[in-house]
């Protein structure tokens, strides 16, 4: 007689189990459903059939791990990178690029049901790229020794093991290219990289950027300390061997935290900057200065929040988190006034300064919180006709988006990195008094879970 199956609230961790996969989760793992519980199987496709074994059983959901595959996915390919599964910098290698995109819609269609209440959202096609490979322009590489040999990777997910990510598929090639050559350097230097349990070392990260305009590279060296062995030896080195790379500098950075750059920097050799162009725009990037790492999907992902915008040279405009100014700047040609504001006193200058450099005057920034500012401007007499928002992760501010409600400008334009909490601000705005006219999710980072979205809502 067959042994019975366990219900779900009564599995251990080491239990079997098989699972029917129907979608994506937001982290790129397959979910299904096991006695109605979801279970989450990091590796899993949509609309397979696996063997699982239970990770940890969890009140609302279990985690497994898994071991095989009964029914496999038309869309399951190999994975280009050889270090794709101990990597973690890519989730969805193994799905083909049609199945990744319409993965990454269902991801934004499953959070605006559970967090929006909308079932059927207007959802517009993914838009994707035509080369999903070698995208990436800016690499943070931490620095280490892997059998006796210096390295330069990432760290393994939920773990502080290095992996060594040379030729790495998603990044620009000339920045793979620099990064075999400075790491070759260095170990011929003897600058030792920093190991954080001796607390001993002195490099903890090299942070590339590639020019996707000029093709000049800037290489930053993040320091322990403030000292540099062999800083003429190693920056003789760099220039002879990287002829593209135009500026040296170094990052100092003391503490231990997952904060890569620290607050202090200087230019060892080159330029103070490099240029970056998205359409008409150009761009000086500092060493520290914040840009999209696939400057032509970003180009795309503006593009739309322009459309959004319905811009006709008479409205006044405000884009709440507005960073380095990219997307104010975007709209600036086509609105009488734009407004950006931003916490971070060092974007605000960059801001600033990119916009006098484009020429651009009817672009202004300021250093401070949406949820603040608005209502104080609005108190002025001053009523924005759009609003702009591309947060963090973790979404907008609550008391901003109370803000915005008060204020009740005709458009709203929300740029987001997570549809999660786009979802759940948009439920606020919706309730709110705005209506939902369409979301526009564009692939920016191929092979991986991410989905950004650009998203238009409308005062009723």
């Amino acid at each position: 007689m067959d042994k019975k199956k366990p219900e779900a609230d009564q599995l251990n961790s080491g239990d079997r189990i098989v699972v029917t996969v129907k979608r994506l989760g937001i982290n790129g793992e397959g979910i299904g459903y096991y006695r109605r519980k979801a279970v989450f199987v990091p590796g899993a496709l949509p609309d397979e059939v696996v063997k699982a074994e239970v990770v940890r059983a969890q009140p609302k959901h279990i985690e497994a791990k898994l071991l095989g595959i009964e029914k496999r996915s038309p869309h399951r390919t190999a994975p280009v990178c050889p270090v794709y599964e101990r990597c973690g910098g890519c989730q969805l290698q193994h799905l083909a690029m049609a199945g990744q995109l319409e993965g990454k819609m269902e991801i934004v269609r499953e959070s605006f049901a559970r967090y929006a209440g909308i079932g059927q959202p207007p959802l517009r096609p993914m838009a994707g790229m035509a080369d999903p490979w070698g995208y990436r322009h800016k690499a943070q590489l931490q620095a280490g020794v892997l059998r006796g040999s210096t390295v330069l990777g990432l760290y393994s997910p939920a773990s502080r093991r290095l992996v060594d990510i040379a030729g790495c598929p998603v990044q620009q090639p000339d920045i793979n290219r620099a990064a075999d050559a400075i790491r070759g350097i260095v170990e011929e230097l003897g600058i030792p990289p920093y190991r954080e349990k001796e607390k001993t070392g002195l490099l903890r990260t090299v942070a590339i950027r590639r020019s996707s305009y000029t093709g000049e590279l800037q290489v930053t060296f993040v320091l322990a300390e403030d000292r540099l062995p062999q800083e003429e030896r190693l920056i003789g080195a760099v220039t002879s061997r990287l002829p593209d790379v135009v500026q040296i500098a170094a990052n100092i950075q003391p503490r231990n935290t997952p904060l890569v750059f620290g607050e202090r920097t200087r230019v060892l050799w080159g330029k103070p900057y490099i240029e970056e162009r998205l359409g008409e725009l150009s761009f000086r990037l500092s060493p520290r200065a914040f840009f999209q790492i696939n400057p032509s999907q970003a180009a795309v992902l503006y593009d739309y929040a322009k459309e959004a915008a319905a811009l006709t040279g008479v409205e006044r405009v405000v884009d709440a988190y507005c960073g380095t100014g990219t997307i104010a700047l975007w709209l600036a040609p086509q609105a009488a006034e734009v407004r950006g504001i931003e916490e971070v006193a060092e974007a605000v200058r960059d801001a600033r300064e990119n916009a006098a450099y484009n020429g651009i005057r009817n672009a202004r920034f300021f250093r401070g919180k949406a949820e603040e500012l608005l209502p104080a401007w609005v108190g002025e007499g001053y009523r924005p006709d759009v609003i702009v928002a591309d947060p963090p992760r973790a979404g907008c501010d609550r008391q901003f988006l109370t803000a915005v409600l008060r204020v009740r400008p005709r458009r709203f334009v929300y740029v987001s990195c997570n549809p999660a909490t786009l979802a759940k601000d948009c439920k606020v705005l919706l309730d709110g008094g705005y209506a939902l006219e369409w979301i526009q999710p564009v692939d920016m980072f191929p092979q991986t879970a991410h989905v950004e979205c650009c998203v238009l809502l409308i005062r009723k």
